[in-house]
């Protein structure tokens, strides 16, 4: 079985992603085949999301922990911490490995 590979591209130096926080990210999702499958850039607007409450994919969750703002990271994450089995429309395969380049702009806690 394969492993989430988390690889930092650009060590940020603002907040840490913590389980619950609030964040703000520019990622682009592609698949194995170099296809992208999604991106907050070619929308134009970033992705907010709440990490580590089973909102997100299970490879989402588990590789943002510990990034920091202003960092970027790679992460390879297996189809059993994304979709499994189950297609996504038209863009992911059923059992489709997926890679994410994700930019960190944002995160916010209850603290804040």
């Amino acid at each position: 079985m394969k492993e989430l590979v988390v690889t930092d591209t650009v060590i940020g130096q603002g907040k840490e992603v913590v389980k619950g926080a609030l964040i703000t990210t520019e990622y682009r999702g592609y698949l194995t085949d170099g296809s992208t499958f999604d991106s907050s850039y070619e929308r134009g607007k970033p992705l907010q999301c709440v990490i580590g409450t089973g909102r997100m994919i299970k490879g989402w969750d588990q590789g943002l922990m510990g990034m920091r703002v202003g960092g970027k990271r790679q992460l390879f994450v297996p189809s059993h911490l994304a979709y499994g089995e189950r297609k996504m429309g038209d863009a992911i395969p059923a059992n489709a490995d997926l890679n994410f380049e994700i930019e960190l702009l944002e995160v916010l806690t209850r603290d804040d």
